[in-house]
């Protein structure tokens, strides 16, 4: 099982962050997305860290933004989220699959879901 949490409310320009936990040895040979799904919207991925590699991968609206990466004394995999905005406010999941797969954008691929965080978002 996953679980999210870091979740809250923050005023635009400001700053969170996110843990995955999961209940495996290690979270280090999985690879680990996060998604995104706002009100009334589908969801969206927003980034992702490969096993092993640790190679990221991000969506382009929260590049320079968002910061995914291992905990490994933890076992968590983070999301920092810096100068936070409005359209970030979303409920915020993260994903897991063991082997890495190319189309690590598609929330199909992954086979592990945690129950999401809420990440809102004052202007």
């Amino acid at each position: 099982q996953l679980q999210a949490s870091g979740g809250g409310l923050v005023q635009a320009g400001g700053s969170l962050r996110l843990s995955c936990a999961a209940a495996v040895r290690s979270l280090r040979t999985y690879t680990v997305a996060w998604f995104r799904q706002a009100p009334g919207k589908e969801r969206e991925f927003v980034a992702v860290i490969r096993g092993n590699s640790g190679s990221t991968y991000y969506r382009d609206s929260v590049k320079g933004r968002f910061t995914v990466s291992r905990d490994n004394a933890r076992n968590t995999v983070d999301l920092q989220m810096i100068s936070l905005k409005p359209e970030d406010t979303a409920v915020y999941y993260c994903a897991t699959r063991l082997n890495w797969h190319v189309t690590y954008s598609y929330a199909t691929v992954y086979t592990s879901w945690g129950q999401g965080t809420l990440v809102t978002v004052s202007s």
